[in-house]
Order: structure tokens, then C-alpha cells, then sequence
């Protein structure tokens, strides 16, 4: 039988884009070997010098300056690109997508970020004959995700269902899948035996995660923390920046044998599987890994706009907190040194009350669906492009 070929395109400003695309791919082919992925960040694949240098600019603009970005994602809330924008990314950027199409000849494409979805889109308009699926990676849905040409949208939760809705976009095209989190994150593991591997000890852990560019904490936070080494294990999980993991190894304020430095990891299910709490900013794809987990989250600082939706859906969900006083901090710190069944409790609580978009195969298990009943597993699509 012939293998269905999904194409995923993503984009790396943030790294949860990406990651959906890898944990939907890997969903895809452990429910059928029979569909064959492509993960590519096309941006980066197509302009391997100029993409790098904006993703850093947008990196440092989060960094430094996370309100502007929240203006900028308000200000432009209820607009899709409109075709200037579209036609600039693809002069400027996207030039020769029609030519990766063409080669590698999908089925259907998914997209995980607003930018390649509008390219898509266009080509779609210009000729292009195939399922363009989009698939939106936060709890809220902006408007640079909407595109006319979409055949299909995946979303987080109902309540971005409505909002695409308002949107003008028919129910029936909006799919509620959840984000799709990879299927390491799917099960459950011996928490003794991953102690063992880790190297890391039994008792009440913290597991603080700055995400995949190492975003830095508060100081005073960070000794808050470091104050309770001798009751709680800390495991610092500052993705890619070096220059922090660096300074923290050199502080002999956490030169402890119960805290861990650690920078960017593949195995985060392995440390969420081990550890009781974890604090971190709220992007939609650790958020997500979180919940499939079932592991209780302190929020830090969200930046204005997606973040505080997300941050929102899981704090109402009953999955966490806002890390926004030092009371919330001192109060589970307690709970994990004084009250550790408790903890303990809550964790199994949230594991059996997960809800089906919050099921961590669940986005897979829907897609595999449109698939089969669109035909795309056996009937592949005509592909015409028109390169510009």
C-alpha cells in the first residue's frame, strides 16, 4: 500500500511551533507506519543566513522588551496578513516553497506557525491542489492564522473553537484536538528506575524550566529557591543559553548537591516525570506537555498575549497558578517540604481528570481520521504550482 506523505511546516520563532510538528509527526506514524512525515522549519531550510539572524532578533526582542510584543500581538489581534504581507514573505523568504512542494509531492500539508500557512495559502489560490491543514499551537487564535484557503483548522480547545467561529470560519472545519505533545510525554514511567538514570534523588522536586532559548528568572526567585536545597531537589532546565547555565555553575550559591544545572534536553518528559512541581513561562507546547504529565505548574511572567491566554486556559483548568507573589512561591514550597502528600494527591488528581482535548494522543488519533475519511491515505492529490 502506497504511504500517505504529510508535509509539516513550522517556523523556530519560539521552539513550541516546531515541537508540535515533530510530536504530531511521531504521533502520526506510531498509529500507522504507513504515514510517511516531513518536519521542516522553512524559513531556516530555504534562507539559512538570514533566517537565523531575524530568529535572534525576535529573541532578543522577547527578551528585553516582552511588552512591545504584547502590543504588537493586540494591536494586530483581529487581522489575518494581509496580501502585501503575504506576498512580501514570499519574495523575502519563502521563494522557493513552490519548488519544495513540488519535489517532495504531499498528500496534505499541516502547518504549526501564521507565516508558512499564508504562503500556503497563496500558492494554494495560485493553483496549488492540496489540503492545507492548519494547526494553531496556543489556547487563543489570532488572527494571522486565518486563511480562506485552509481546508481544515486543529485547535487547542473549545474555547478557541468559538473564536474561529466569530471569525467567520464554519464550525464544521474546526477540529477541537488539543496540541499534540510527542508520545515519550503519553506515558507513564517508573518514577524510581528514571531517579536512577537521572541521577537525581528521592525527594520533593522542583523542575524550573527557562524554555528552549533559556529565558533568565528573577534573582530573588532564584535564591528563594536555592534556599530550600536542603529539603527540596531543584533542577534547572535553562535551555540554550550557556552564558546562564555558565553563571549559575560558577555561583557557589548553587553549588548544592541537591541542585541540578542542566541546558537544553531531549528527555523533559523523563525530568516531568520525576519531579512535583514545575515553574515556567507559559508557551502552549510546555504547557501542553505539562498537562499530559499531569504535573502542577507555576506560570512566570507571561508575556502579553498568547502566553496569558495559555496561562489562563491551564490556571482555570486547575493546573497551576501565576507565579506573581512571593506567597504563591512560599506556599507550594511548603506544601512540597512539609505537606508532600498532598502534592502527591493533587498529581494523581489531575492525571484522571484530564479532558479528551487535553489527551496527549488525541491530535493524532483526529488526523488520522481526516485523513481516512478525505481518502488521502490511498488517492493522492494532482500537485500544480506556479513558482512566484
Amino acid at each position: 500500500m502506497q504511504k500517505t506523505r504529510v508535509l509539516l511546516f513550522s517556523e523556530g520563532f519560539g521552539t513550541g511551533h516546531t515541537q508540535a510538528a515533530y510530536a504530531l509527526a511521531e504521533g502520526l506514524h506510531r498509529k500507522n507506519p504507513l504515514i510517511q512525515c516531513r518536519v521542516i522549519e522553512l524559513g531556516n531550510f530555504l534562507n539559512p543566513t538570514v533566517g537565523p539572524l531575524i530568529l535572534s532578533a525576535y529573541r532578543k526582542t522577547v527578551s528585553v522588551r516582552p511588552r512591545l510584543v504584547g502590543m504588537l500581538y493586540r494591536s494586530q489581534y483581529k487581522k489575518s496578513l494581509n496580501r502585501i504581507t503575504r506576498l512580501a514573505l514570499h519574495r523575502i523568504f519563502y521563494a522557493q516553497a513552490a519548488q519544495v512542494i513540488n519535489q517532495l509531492k504531499p498528500d496534505v500539508i499541516i502547518c504549526t506557525h501564521p507565516f508558512p500557512n499564508a504562503v500556503v495559502s497563496r500558492l494554494k489560490r495560485q493553483g496549488l491542489n492540496v489540503p492545507l491543514f492548519t494547526l494553531i499551537t496556543d489556547y487563543d487564535a489570532h488572527g494571522t492564522w486565518v486563511n480562506s484557503e485552509v481546508d481544515e483548522y486543529l485547535v487547542s480547545t473549545p474555547q478557541v473553537k468559538k473564536l474561529l467561529i466569530k471569525r467567520n470560519i464554519l464550525p464544521e472545519y474546526i477540529h477541537v484536538t488539543g496540541i499534540p505533545v510527542h508520545p515519550k510525554f503519553w506515558d507513564q514511567e517508573n518514577k524510581e528506575q528514571l531517579q536512577a538514570e537521572l541521577a537525581l534523588s528521592d525527594m520533593p522536586t522542583v523542575l524550573i524550566m527557562g524554555g528552549g532559548w533559556g529565558l533568565v528568572f528573577n534573582k530573588d526567585l532564584l535564591l528563594k529557591l536555592a534556599s530550600k536545597a536542603n529539603d527540596i531537589q531543584l533542577v534547572f532546565c535553562m535551555g540554550q543559553n550557556k552564558k546562564l547555565i555558565t553563571s549559575m555553575k560558577e555561583n557557589p550559591l548553587f553549588r548544592h548537591p541537591n541542585i541540578h544545572i542542566m541546558g537544553y534536553r531531549k528527555d523533559i518528559h523523563k525530568l516531568m516525570a520525576v519531579s512535583d512541581l514545575l515553574i515556567t513561562k507559559p508557551g502552549g507546547m510546555t504547557c501542553a506537555e505539562g498537562a499530559a504529565k499531569a504535573i502542577p505548574m507555576l506560570f512566570y511572567e507571561p508575556i502579553p498575549g498568547q502566553e496569558e491566554e495559555n496561562c489562563l486556559f491551564f490556571v482555570n483548568e486547575g493546573f497551576g497558578e501565576v507565579l506573581d507573589s512571593p506567597e504563591v512561591m512560599d506556599k507550594w514550597l511548603n506544601l512540597l517540604s512539609k505537606r508532600y502528600d498532598m502534592v502527591s494527591d493533587y498529581r494523581k488528581q489531575l492525571l484522571h481528570r484530564r479532558l479528551p482535548h487535553l489527551d496527549p494522543d488525541n491530535c493524532a488519533i483526529q488526523v488520522l481520521g481526516m485523513l481516512s475519511h478525505d481518502g488521502l491515505d490511498t488517492i493522492p492529490p494532482v500537485v500544480h504550482l506556479i513558482a512566484d
